[in-house]
């Protein structure tokens, strides 16, 4: 197996377009870090902030009183007990920009990694049809969900590589153009009713890592259809309209039905039971997980029994 897949890492970074990929990713990273640093003002110090503070939440309790929607009632609820932990222990609510607000900021770009994995994903099995050379790939005595398996694990190396590329590159350039911050502040959370604080270094690697799983899944989707209808450009199209569009169709759905919570971009976001607002009410976080496997394991499932299926004589 680890020769499968290495034999299949090697053939990505064979291709002169992988390392486009990479290069276009880095100089993004590259471009809105120098864009933010020409940008960059001394923050604003508000001696008077937890008064601006107190303020803010007399607004945001008449705002909670006449809201009629549960969602926006939670959001004016949390904002609310930020304010008042913030007040309470002395935690002020700016601080010059530096190199985590910078790496926050440069999640944004998790999209760009999902979208070229997904480029990667869909050619990975249709392009050797395209070429031929799935015959040289199956004469060989090997199982063919063996060969299957180790496309796709290469598929999720590659992955992997991207996103840990977007959040080491912005770090080192966040340092480099932005600094460390003088005082280790930490991130506050809404859980459960009450504020907890975290490290921001550990908030953003679960941030990192939660907001990869839609660009898992639509991987895994893309790395279906191309097993299954041996079309990369199918595969590539379909996910990239997908993950342009899935989440907006899904919010206009759940304001109208209930069932809009079994959709795949309903559970993708696992963000939202962090933060403390789910889309909609009931919905947990071992739910989403559960339709999360379902709707993995179906790609996974018509990918590898059409493959071990088919014939590739013709």
């Amino acid at each position: 197996m680890l020769n499968l897949i290495r034999n299949e890492w090697m053939k990505i970074f064979r291709r002169p377009g992988t390392y486009v990929m990479i290069s276009i990713l880095v100089l993004i990273v590259a471009v809105t870090g120098i864009f933010m640093k020409a940008q960059e003002t001394a923050p604003t110090v508000d001696d008077n902030w937890k008064q601006v503070l107190q303020q803010e939440n007399e607004a945001l309790k008449r705002q909670l009183e006449s809201s009629p929607l549960k969602m926006e009632q939670d959001y004016y609820k949390k904002q609310i007990a930020i304010n008042e932990y913030r007040i309470k222990h002395d935690i002020p609510l700016r601080e010059k920009y530096n190199i985590w607000t910078f790496v926050k900021d440069s999640s944004e770009l998790i999209l760009a990694a999902g979208l070229f994995t997904i480029v990667v994903s869909a050619g990975i099995v249709a392009s050797e049809f395209n070429w031929g050379t799935i015959k040289l790939l199956l004469i060989r005595p090997i199982n063919r969900s063996k060969i299957l398996l180790s496309k796709y694990l290469t598929v999720l190396l590659f992955a992997l590589l991207m996103v840990a590329i977007l959040f080491i590159f912005s770090s080192v350039l966040g340092a480099i153009l932005f600094g460390m911050p003088e005082k280790a502040l930490p991130y506050l959370n809404y859980v459960n009713g009450r504020v907890v604080e975290q490290s921001m270094v550990l908030y953003l690697l679960i941030y990192y890592g939660l907001s990869s799983i839609q660009m898992i899944m639509l991987t895994t989707m893309a790395f279906m259809i191309s097993t299954v209808f041996r079309n990369s450009s199918l595969a590539i199209g379909l996910s990239l309209f997908l993950m342009f569009t899935g989440d907006q169709f899904t919010a206009l759905l759940s304001l109208k039905f209930s069932w809009a919570k079994y959709i795949l971009f309903a559970n993708t976001d696992l963000m939202q039971y962090v933060e403390g607002f789910p889309l909609l009410e009931g919905m947990t976080m071992s739910f989403s997980i559960i339709m999360l496997l379902i709707y993995y394991l179906f790609f996974l499932f018509l990918a590898f029994y059409v493959f071990k299926k088919r014939d590739v004589a013709a």
